[in-house]
């Protein structure tokens, strides 16, 4: 590793537990990365052209960066991130690299920080750390490196060790991406992931023209209950072309629904209206839940739920920079009552797997884990947005263990947007398990061989078999 990242970083203070920690580390450093749920950008592996400069790469698209700067007053359009209503913002990528390099300390202790300097170090091979004083140098070396064959998107797959990434993709999108890579003959294995929430919430904006199109695409009536419900088998089965093993939700609540067939129809025909019900769009979303799970039960999609996050809390910078900047909130959450009409209608199928997220961490010991350790078709997602750093993960093995195991959670998964780091990502997570594996040998509750065995399954076995990679 380089200097700015220690060898020992976040392993155990005390010696004889950081020796342990450093062999189970050594056995699954090296290991494939798995990465079966994401949201970097299909083009970029289709097309495989150098990517821009330092900014438009690492800060500009990157939320955790620009929404800690602009906690501190730091403009959005002074680091380049775009208006919807085209107002000028700065594009020049060498002042935008240089404002974050002088408001770099403003990111000290968090995750976003351990990432930085782990890019910075492993990818680029840069030693000082970030300042405003180092700030042009930095970007020099990252530019130029940039524009080499072996920092192009195809090959910093390969040198990342990645042997599945999955991306993330809207119902309505053409996948001409995924397309392009399969029609390439490249052997980089990159697959989608059906996410239908701009067809399933209400709520969404354009949601009305959005089941006309879905309609459009699938030749199929969606201004009918079963005309709708038939439009999302069709493209989860298009999806399933292009290597998609997983759906994924991203819904206000965990809220599931199970109601009856006529109870469903006059819903979804409230819902084709335009109902102004509140309750009748969140009971909506909920019985959509129950029916994508019904669905999985056919065709084997893994179902994730990513719920309980205040998306775009702020309606100000909604209105000026639209979605994903950095305004999505968690909020509490509840999943024993949310979870039961869809548990009532398919957990105890074992065949179906459904994966649960939460940015509730009060949720992980009291029902989480719980409902994990006995339902066969639930696992537990891993830490997940703000507790995807070294303190969540501890925390999340530290609540879920006793109860739902290790084998009802499903390893690590980045779930980013920001390539580069990927591989600092799932470094973190092998650490902190191979310290959280490291305690338990030292407390006489493992023993060392069972301790390798689960590093390697919580670094690549879990996640490969939980979504069926």
């Amino acid at each position: 590793m380089g200097a700015l990242i220690a060898d020992d970083l976040l392993f155990p203070a005390e010696p004889s537990v950081r020796s342990l920690a450093r062999d189970l580390y050594a056995g699954v450093k090296s290991l494939p990365i798995i990465s079966p749920h994401g949201h970097t950008d299909p083009r970029w592996y289709a097309l495989d052209e150098p990517f821009p400069d330092p900014a438009q790469l690492l800060i500009v698209p990157d939320h955790y960066i620009f929404r800690m700067l602009f906690s501190q007053g730091v403009r959005l359009e002074d680091l380049g991130v775009p208006r919807l209503d085209g107002s000028p913002v700065e594009t020049d990528g060498r002042t935008i690299w240089r404002r974050f390099a002088e408001n770099y300390f403003l990111v000290r202790g968090t995750p976003t920080r351990l990432w930085f300097d782990y890019v910075l170090s492993d990818l680029f091979g840069i030693d000082e750390p970030l300042t405003a004083k180092t700030a042009d140098a930095h970007y020099d070396t990252i530019a130029a490196l940039l524009q080499t064959d072996a920092y192009r998107p195809r090959a910093l797959f390969k040198r990342f060790n990645i042997e599945v990434i999955a991306t993330t993709e809207g119902a309505l999108d053409d996948l001409k991406w995924h397309r392009m890579i399969r029609d390439s003959g490249w052997d980089g294995r990159v697959v989608t992931a059906y996410r239908p929430d701009s067809v399933v919430d209400p709520d969404f904006e354009g949601f009305a023209a959005s089941l006309d199109r879905l309609g459009d695409i699938t030749g199929n009536d969606t201004g009918t209950w079963a005309g709708y419900l038939e439009a999302h088998r069709k493209r989860r089965a298009h999806f399933k072309e292009f290597g998609a093993t997983s759906s994924d939700h991203g819904h206000p609540t965990a809220e599931t629904a199970n109601l009856s067939g006529s109870e469903a129809v006059a819903l979804f025909e409230r819902i084709r209206r335009g109902s102004p019900d509140a309750a009748d769009r969140r009971l909506f979303r909920a019985q959509m839940l129950t029916e994508m799970a019904r669905m999985s039960l056919d065709d084997g999609l893994v179902l994730q739920i990513h719920p309980g996050s205040w998306r775009n809390h702020s309606p100000a910078m909604m209105q000026k920079f639209g979605r994903d900047k950095g305004f999505d909130i968690p909020t509490r959450t509840d999943y024993v009552s949310a979870l039961k009409p869809l548990l009532d209608a398919v957990g105890i199928e074992p065949g179906l797997s459904i994966i649960v997220f939460t940015l509730d961490e009060t949720s992980y010991a009291r029902e989480l884990a719980p409902l994990a350790g006995v339902y066969p078709a639930l696992k537990l997602g891993p830490a997940w947005w703000f507790h995807d750093s070294p303190e969540g993960m501890r925390r999340f093995r530290e609540m879920t263990t006793e109860t739902a195991g290790f084998y009802n959670t499903v390893g690590f998964n980045d779930d980013t947007r920001a390539f580069p780091s990927i591989p600092a990502r799932h470094d973190v997570a092998r650490r902190v398990d191979c310290a959280f594996l490291a305690r338990l040998v030292s407390e006489h509750r493992l023993s060392e061989e069972e301790a390798h065995e689960l590093a390697q399954e919580l670094a690549y076995t879990l996640a490969k078999k939980a979504y069926r990679l």
